[in-house]
Order: structure tokens, then C-alpha cells, then sequence
């Protein structure tokens, strides 16, 4: 299998003098087959890199399971993701009980220990993975790369030290929303710290549900670029969770990225709906700012034809009846996340380098 790059294609990789993929069907008429067909291929080269799965919760609830034979009781296993193309996939730490409670800490903690326990049981088709290296790794030796997250904020219980003890048992994403130090006029003293630690670890911020001003205060806050890994177009579903466009321009502006859900809650009944969103993100936030978020496994109804992790292949194809070009698809399935998790971890190394530095300085100045 030929090796995944960190780049995407540009314009003139792809396409003819327009930068858009030279197409036998210009007129975006190509029989039905045909098209699946291509999008088959695109996501061969390009293969999906999903925002969020519920599937650690959900196999609690199952007495056996073998994600690498198959599972009908869930929506998510490896030979449904192989037919998806499905080559990254985040899974959720959240609490369906919702984020309080006393045990929220242990709770998360036993999350991150059932991930972990489950790739290790299926070594064939899973790969953990922490870094967005890691993620290629995983990829071009055939597995699906597993990364923990996103985590509810109050799992942190107050503390950064807990952060950081997330963070090196592989957290990568934390959700502001529905804090203590996330409210309506914004973050806290303690919230801006809290971004300010994610920023210096390499943890991404999720601000999916979260109010207008947090969203606001942690673009402006953050070095590294901010999450909305459930989120779609408001001004087309006037769902809470969904950015309004000034949020989805700000967003695209600070270089972040909004995964939009395969729900039907959330962005319609059906692949028109949903592709409907992706339009719509793309044209305000810019096409560097949208990704793909199929929230399986966690409850949610989906789109007729987007069912389970399997049918990714339908929503390309109705993406490239719409003219979406080559180099586009590619940054939504898996160009923008392999972006934002190298911002993270560059700044997150920088910050390391800085501090390494300064401990070696201070090292000298005491040494006689």
C-alpha cells in the first residue's frame, strides 16, 4: 500500500486549468454507479478521518463483541469501516448520564482504560494513535487509528493536573461546553487556563454546544486551531449545537474546523440535507474549515443511506454530483483534521522546547 503524506493534493495536482478534477461528466450527470465508483476511489486516496464515535459506551452494553468479524448491534466495526474507507475515527469519553456527577473523573478515567483495552484486543483492524504521524502510521499498515476524544471539560474536575494526566494517557480533544468555567459572558479566569494548558499539551478544544462568547473568547484564546466536532449550519436547522454563520466565519477565519454531524436531529432525513450543511460550511467558513462527524453509536438517528460507518461512499458521491473538486473532498475527509492535529502538536512541541529551554537556564545560572 503506497504511504499517506501529511499533504493534500493542490489545485494543479488534481485537476485541469480551473484547479477541478477533470471529469468525463461535466455536466454532473454521471450514472449513478459511476459516480459511487469514483467515490470509491477518491476515499481510497483520501479516506475518512471521522470526528466522533460513541462506540466506547456503547460496548459496555454488549457481553461479547469482535469488532474485527463484525457486530450487527452496533453501527461501527472494522469491515464496515474498511467498506466506509473510514481511516481515522475519534472516540467520544462523554457520559450519556450527562456531564455531572460525583464519579465524572473515575468514569472518564475507565473510558480511556476500555479504548485502550479494545484496540489491544483487536490488533488486526485497530490502531491507537496520539499524534497526527501516528494516525499515517496506522493507516498505510492497514488499521484504522483509534484517538481518544472528545472528553467532557468536567472530567478535569477543576484541575489541571488532571489535564495532564488525561492528556498522557492520550486524550487529544476536550469539550468546553456545560462547565463551571464556560459560561454565557465567556470563559473564566480558570476556563483561560485551562485553553491556555490545552494549547502547551497538544489537547484540541471542542466548543460544540457552547455559548456564542465562550466560542468567541476561545478563538481568540487558543494557538492552536478550535473544534466543533458535532456542529452544522444553524442558518439551515435551527439546532443549539449548530454555529450561526458569523460563528462559522470566525471559526474558518482562526483556521479552525467544524465537523458536521451525521445526524438527522441535527442536519435532516436525508444525504441532500446533510450534504446541504457541507455546502454551506464550505462556502462561509471556507472549504479549510469542514469536516465530517458521523456521531455513530451514540444514540443518534442518521440520515436515510448514511446508516452506519460503512456508507461514507454515498455522501462523496453526492458531493461530487454537486462539482465538489478532488482537492476539496480531500481536506474534508482527511486533509483538515491531519492539519489541525499537526498545529497542535507543533505547538505543543514548541511549548516543551520553551520550557526545556528556560529549566536549562536556570540549571546554569545556579550552578556554581
Amino acid at each position: 500500500m503506497a504511504d499517506l503524506q501529511d499533504d493534500v493534493p493542490t489545485t494543479a495536482e488534481v485537476g485541469g486549468e480551473d484547479g477541478l478534477p477533470d471529469d468525463p461528466f461535466p455536466d454532473g450527470h454521471a450514472p449513478a454507479g459511476e459516480t459511487l465508483e469514483r467515490a470509491h476511489a477518491l476515499l481510497a486516496a483520501h479516506p475518512v478521518a471521522d470526528g466522533y464515535s460513541g462506540l466506547p459506551w456503547a460496548l459496555r452494553h454488549l457481553p461479547r463483541y469482535d469488532l474485527e468479524l463484525g457486530e450487527a448491534a452496533i453501527d461501527t466495526d472494522v469491515p464496515r469501516m474498511r467498506e466506509g474507507h473510514v481511516g481515522a475515527l475519534f472516540w467520544s469519553l462523554h457520559l450519556p448520564e450527562g456531564p455531572g456527577g460525583e464519579r465524572v473523573v473515575a468514569a472518564t478515567l475507565e473510558q480511556l482504560d476500555q479504548v485502550r483495552a479494545v484496540v489491544e484486543s483487536h490488533p488486526e483492524g485497530l490502531r491507537l494513535a496520539h499524534t497526527a504521524g501516528q494516525i499515517i502510521d496506522a493507516r498505510n499498515c492497514g488499521r484504522v487509528a483509534v484517538v481518544p476524544g472528545p472528553a467532557h471539560g468536567t472530567a478535569l474536575g477543576d484541575s489541571l493536573g488532571v489535564l495532564r494526566v488525561l492528556r498522557a494517557l492520550g486524550l487529544r480533544v476536550l469539550s468546553l461546553a456545560g462547565t463551571a468555567w464556560t459560561d454565557r459572558p465567556g470563559l473564566t479566569r480558570f476556563g483561560e487556563e485551562v485553553v491556555r494548558e490545552m494549547n502547551r499539551l497538544g489537547v484540541l478544544a471542542d466548543v460544540s454546544g457552547a455559548s456564542p462568547a465562550t466560542v468567541q473568547r476561545t478563538l481568540a484564546l487558543s494557538r492552536t486551531p478550535v473544534l466543533c466536532t458535532r456542529s452544522a449550519a444553524r442558518a439551515l436547522r435551527p439546532h443549539p449545537a449548530n454555529l450561526p454563520d458569523d460563528l462559522l466565519t470566525a471559526l474558518g477565519g482562526a483556521g479552525g474546523l467544524c465537523m458536521v454531524p451525521l445526524t438527522a436531529e441535527q442536519t435532516g432525513p436525508t444525504v441532500r440535507d446533510v450534504a446541504d450543511h457541507l455546502d454551506h460550511v464550505r462556502d462561509v467558513a471556507g472549504p479549510e474549515c469542514v469536516g465530517l462527524s458521523g456521531t455513530y453509536d451514540s444514540g443518534a438517528a442518521h440520515p436515510h443511506d448514511l446508516a452506519d460507518t460503512s456508507r461514507y461512499p454515498h455522501l462523496i458521491a453526492e458531493l461530487l454530483r454537486r462539482g465538489w473538486s478532488e482537492t476539496q473532498l480531500s481536506l474534508l475527509t482527511w486533509g483538515n483534521v491531519q492539519r489541525v492535529l499537526r498545529s497542535a502538536d507543533s505547538t505543543a512541541r514548541a511549548a516543551q522546547h520553551r520550557r526545556e529551554a528556560s529549566t536549562a537556564k536556570i540549571t546554569e545560572l545556579d550552578t556554581p
